[in-house]
């Protein structure tokens, strides 16, 4: 997978509570996360963007002494402040780029001299599933060598990514199976990135996703888990509304899907999330209150930009966490004129997402 959290090995660059990590990046990468300065909107879709940090001018940061992270005070010292500047570049024509030999980073490593410091989308749960799924049905930027188009179209269609529009690219769900024999140590099923492209296909990807979310070994309900697919597609169809007004390219972006997969987990930051959202509603009296949508598993959607009746600089008070959706990667992410309209190449799939987690959300 990949922006979603920060790897639990030595070397990482994250704050020792882990809801800050820095991840290795591109210049083109770095632009856009400056740019979503210019656009409130945006910012509300991808991980929470601190700032950048200089890894060649730093010490080393594989681990203290005791063998723990590096703190988040320590890289924020070498931390280069924000430039808020809104990159406007014009998308170039493809060119074919015959005489280029691509060769497949076959570490995933990227060799970059410089990172972008994130908030960590699956910090605060207790138990966090995690999905990511890959965008588009194309998948190349336009300056992509000619054997890497080739590779990726050959991806593309032969898999999801053809019909609509995305692919399973990592999933991990706690206690996903009842056979101790899939689990790793920490009870979670792993679903590397050859499952999208060979397990799932166009007749079984609703099924795939299902199994992320309905998983009664974890000791969600049924209610619960149509409650959070519910959830899902509202905020997915968020995301669309935005990304329909922006005049960007995001080749192989993902979305990213989190929610606390601990039954009792997620019961207990249910209960709390309606409890806070039943006292909103009903102690101000005379006062314009919060509105609120009740489902019958119990959790409250809140849909008023008011609703934040706590410190969040005390996270001591912070509501648990039920569920999130990011869009992340933006390796390849490109602002073009406003007349060449939305990405409908990341849209198709972003629709595709929002339907299956409706129909999912629905009584069988």
């Amino acid at each position: 997978m990949s922006d979603p959290e920060p790897p639990s090995s030595a070397g990482t660059l994250c704050s020792k509570d882990g809801d800050i990590f820095g991840k290795p990046c591109t210049q083109t990468e770095i632009d856009f996360y400056e740019s979503t300065s210019n656009h409130t909107d945006l910012a509300t879709i991808i991980p929470g963007f601190l700032g950048t940090l200089r890894l060649d001018s730093m010490p080393d940061l594989s681990s203290s002494e005791d063998g723990d992270s590096v703190s988040i005070s320590a890289q924020q010292d070498a931390t280069e402040r924000i430039i808020a500047a809104a990159v406007a570049g014009t998308q170039a024509a493809p060119t074919e780029k015959d005489t280029i030999t691509w060769v497949p980073n076959g570490s995933k490593k990227i060799q970059a001299q410089q990172a972008v410091m994130l908030e960590s989308s699956s910090h605060g749960y207790k138990r966090p599933n995690i999905l990511d799924a890959k965008l588009g049905v194309r998948l190349w930027a336009d300056d992509a060598p000619l054997q890497k188009r080739q590779r990726f179209d050959n991806i593309s269609a032969n898999t999801t990514h053809r019909d609509y529009g995305f692919r399973i690219a990592g999933m991990r769900v706690y206690r996903g199976s009842e056979n101790e024999d899939e689990l790793n140590e920490e009870d979670y099923r792993i679903y590397d990135k050859d499952y999208g492209r060979v397990d799932v296909n166009n007749d079984n990807v609703v099924d795939a996703i299902k199994r992320f979310v309905f998983n009664q070994p974890a000791g969600i309900n049924d209610n619960q888990a149509r409650a959070i697919c519910a959830a899902f597609s509202r905020e997915i169809t968020h995301i669309e509304r935005v990304l329909k007004q922006k005049p960007l390219r995001l080749y192989s972006s993902s979305l990213l899907f989190v929610f606390e997969g601990d039954g009792d987990a997620l019961s207990a930051a249910i209960d709390y999330n309606n409890a806070e959202a039943e006292r909103i509603s009903t102690s101000k009296s005379g006062e314009r209150t919060a509105h609120v949508d009740r489902v019958d598993s119990g959790i409250a959607m809140e849909e008023d930009d008011d609703y934040d009746d706590f410190d969040e600089e005390d996270e001591e008070d912070a509501p648990p966490k039920i569920f999130s959706v990011k869009l992340i990667d933006f390796a390849h992410a490109t602002w073009v004129p406003a007349e060449h309209g939305p990405d409908e190449n990341t849209l198709k799939g972003i629709r595709s997402l929002r339907d299956i987690f409706k129909q999912l959300s629905q009584e069988p």
